[in-house]
């Protein structure tokens, strides 16, 4: 997916996710985010507790669901 999202920085650095991404990817007020800067370029990832990602891996491997 290449969406382009324009975002405006505030008066103190803060910037507003667009509702559409935080319903898409689940985010709640509170969540983590990961920013990484690859040379001015942003990459900003959601930042998950690792037993979710573990959970989720579980329910999906056939061994575990029978």
């Amino acid at each position: 997916m290449s969406d382009v999202t324009l975002l405006r920085m505030r008066r103190q650095g803060g910037v507003t996710l667009p509702k559409v991404l935080r319903d898409r990817y689940d985010l709640r007020e509170g969540d983590s985010l990961t920013l990484l800067d690859l040379g001015g370029v942003f990459v900003l990832t959601p930042q998950r507790v690792e037993t979710d990602r573990l959970a989720e891996e579980g329910s999906q491997h056939p061994d575990l669901t029978s």
